[in-house]
């Protein structure tokens, strides 16, 4: 792990098109700000472990409960 010692109004940049400014310290909460192409997911990392997790559980799920479809 690379570590980084930043003052707000700092940068950091990954590759050529993601930029991470450090926007405002304040105690020990961090404001950043992240740059990044549409096509790049950016997600908070307890979110992207929930959505990792439900991922695996629909990979998963036997086919027999599984909802059946809804005839019109």
């Amino acid at each position: 792990m690379l570590v980084i010692t930043r003052r707000s109004g700092e940068r950091v940049v990954l590759g050529d098109d993601i930029t991470i400014t450090v926007l405002e310290i304040s105690g020990s909460t961090v404001r950043l700000g992240i740059d990044a192409p549409t096509e790049v997911p950016v997600y908070r990392h307890e979110i992207w472990l929930a959505v990792k997790a439900e991922n695996q559980a629909a990979a998963n799920a036997e086919v027999t409960s599984l909802p059946s479809p809804v005839s019109k």
